[in-house]
């Protein structure tokens, strides 16, 4: 599922006060990390992860897999802060349509 701008732009207002859920260590991203965050998606449907790292090109890839590997939808990213949206069978957060 794609996210429309105007359903993005929901999210962001919704994520705008929650703090992040998940926090990446030193060692990365690891197997227990991605259930960790499949977890919290499954639990709040919206997160923020904070991906500690000054590597440019190295946050850029650890929040691809990140979003690969939950199937979940990015909704946006500010300085090492992901935010991400999976909408559960409960449909906690109801979307707004197109």
């Amino acid at each position: 599922m794609s996210l429309t701008n105007k359903q993005k732009q929901f999210l962001k207002a919704k994520a705008h006060d929650l703090k992040p859920v998940i926090l990446l260590g030193g060692n990365g991203l690891t197997e227990g990390v991605v259930a960790e965050i499949d977890v919290a998606l499954n639990f709040h449907e919206l997160i923020k992860i904070k991906v500690p790292t000054e590597d440019r090109e190295e946050k850029v890839l650890i929040m691809d897999a990140i979003v690969r590997e939950t199937k979940a939808d990015k909704v946006q990213v500010i300085g090492k802060t992901l935010v991400l949206f999976r909408q559960g069978k409960d449909k906690k957060i109801p979307l707004p349509r197109g």
